[in-house]
């Protein structure tokens, strides 16, 4: 006991502190190990790593996309044109030397022989003049027929003293108002002298009164038309007045 204390070196056994020591080592490492997984779940999570990639991928692609920009070429110089020769005029054709033409012999003149004398023969006495023929005048044509005349028409007659027909009457109100005019009601009248229709052919301007005058044309008697003399159904166009006193 002696010699170990006084000599370390030659004391063989080990450190009292040696395994707490690799046990802490060993803590730490597994700690470190689980934080570095902790905090990239986290990055994910957070979308740290995300926006790295975006912010490097553009970039590589903005890199990528920008080319250095390429010499330009120049066309080659166009062909010279390739001369066109001159089309030769053509030679002018030598003209025909004209030949002499035989001129024509006089021919001789023969003499006319006499023609021998016609006997002279007197006129003829001139011819009487003709008689001229009397004109006759063609005879005029026939006057057409005339026109039968038209049948007589007798239109119907409300004014009959037998009729008794009462005059319309005059709404009150259109008396308060004021309100008179004219109208003229057509009416289609029956054999039997009755009225089986009725409308206003000219307005009055108030409604009222041009209802009141139809009403009345309805209710009246007639004399029934006639054409030629035999009685017939036909339109009637009655005028009424409603004039205040």
């Amino acid at each position: 006991m002696s010699l170990a204390r006084a000599n370390p070196a030659l004391n063989f056994s080990p450190p009292m502190d040696a395994t707490p020591r690799r046990l802490n080592r060993r803590v730490v490492i597994v700690l470190s190990v689980i934080g570095l997984h902790v905090a990239a779940v986290w990055a994910l999570q957070s979308g740290l790593l995300r926006r790295a990639m975006e912010i490097v991928i553009p970039v590589q692609v903005m890199a990528e996309l920008i080319e250095p920009p390429q010499p330009l070429v120049e066309p080659p110089p166009p062909a010279p044109p390739t001369p066109v020769a001159a089309p030769t005029p053509p030679k002018p054709r030598p003209r025909p030397i004209p030949q002499p033409q035989p001129q024509p012999q006089p021919q001789p003149v023969a003499e006319p022989e006499p023609m021998p004398l016609a006997p002279v023969v007197p006129p003829a006495p001139p011819a009487p003049p003709a008689r001229p023929e009397p004109i006759v005048a063609a005879a005029p044509p026939p006057a057409p027929p005339a026109p039968p005349a038209p049948p007589r028409i007798d239109l119907p007659s409300s004014n009959a003293d037998y009729l008794r027909n009462p005059p319309p009457p005059y709404p009150p109100m259109s008396k308060r108002l004021g309100e008179q005019g004219r109208v003229v009601v057509r009416a289609f009248i029956q054999l039997d002298g009755t009225a089986s229709r009725a409308e206003v052919q000219r307005s009055s301007g108030y409604e009222r009164l041009d209802q009141t005058a139809v009403q009345t044309v309805l209710r009246w008697r007639y004399v029934p038309g006639k054409r030629a003399g035999v009685p017939e159904a036909m339109w009637f166009n009655i005028p009424i007045n409603f004039v205040l006193e």
